[in-house]
């Protein structure tokens, strides 16, 4: 009995050492990949002189690209998750008021390479900072955004500290959960599709999808996401769990309204307000574009 006790503290203590092994393993890759220079890299515009017109339509493109869900309505901030083990994550005060990061970015370039590189004014990934879903944004969607953000009024306000704890740094570092600078191309040449409602258009906008969504729009439980969030909708057209029974129409009254075509609510989780703000164009191309993505059940991702 004393050998096999004594086996079992062996075994038991091995195990320990491993999983402690594991967890300074994921610790030390996810730091690296958080604390990565990539001061290199530039992301020129043309200069933006804002005006009322430019200052609109970039309130409208942060409306539609979610901007407003993960740093508020003011964009003064906004914490998402603060779910042990897995981490604190807060979208940052844009503004230049107290608590607010506006004052570090300096030059328009500064906030295209964080919108579009996910790189922040240190030259460090940002944290959560979905820039691979913004990959279709055009030069003039930039410029508006960039106007918008150098406008905003200031608001005081601190929001706690980002901390990615055990698990969260588990997904980070085994690219579940990818940093946008990590996952983005960053000397590819920008391709650029003018509006239009096409599929090729569509696929551009549909970038801002499939971070609930996942890559393949099937819908269900994303990494790391907190236990009480309901799954994301399949977006694909499958026709048991999915779009393949509804008409244009009834996508663009559900985009309107929050209304299925059988009259139940769309999840408040589900920003259709938001993204209800887009145009007949942006919205008849990410249908066209939903039409041609492979059909999968419910949860594929």
């Amino acid at each position: 009995m004393k050998r096999i006790v004594k086996w079992g503290l062996r075994i038991g203590g091995g195990l320990l050492v491993l999983v402690s092994v594991a967890i300074g393993a994921a610790y030390g890759v996810a730091e690296a990949k958080m604390r990565k220079d990539y001061g290199h890299v530039r992301q020129p515009i043309a200069a933006v002189t804002p005006n009322a017109a430019l200052i609109a339509e970039g309130k409208r493109q942060a409306t539609i690209r979610g901007c407003n869900d993960c740093h508020g309505a003011d964009m003064g901030g906004n914490t998402l998750v603060d779910q042990f083990p897995v981490g604190r994550i807060s979208g940052s005060n844009l503004t230049r008021g107290k608590g607010g990061v506006g004052a570090r970015y300096a030059t328009d370039d500064a906030w295209a390479r964080a919108i579009l590189h996910g790189i922040g004014s240190d030259g460090r990934p940002l944290l959560i900072m979905p820039s691979q879903e913004f990959q279709g944004l055009t030069d003039a969607d930039v410029s508006a955004l960039v106007a918008y953000l150098r406008t905003l009024p200031p608001v005081d306000r601190e929001t706690p500290a980002n901390a990615v704890w055990p698990v969260g740094r588990a997904l980070v570092a085994g690219g579940m959960i990818p940093l946008a600078a990590e996952v983005i191309d960053h000397d590819a040449p920008r391709v650029q599709v003018q509006p239009a409602p096409t599929a090729e258009y569509g696929a551009k906008v549909a970038g801002v999808c499939t971070g609930c969504h996942g890559p393949g729009l099937s819908g269900g439980k994303g990494p790391g996401e907190p236990a009480d969030w309901k799954p994301s909708a399949n977006l694909t057209p499958d026709r048991a769990t999915g779009l393949g029974t509804w008409t244009e129409g009834d996508f663009l009254r559900a985009m309107r309204t929050g209304k299925r075509p059988d009259g139940t609510l769309i999840d408040t989780r589900m920003p259709w307000k938001a993204f209800g703000q887009m145009n007949d164009v942006e919205l008849r191309a990410l249908w066209a574009y939903l039409q041609t993505v492979p059909a999968k059940a419910e949860g594929g991702r």
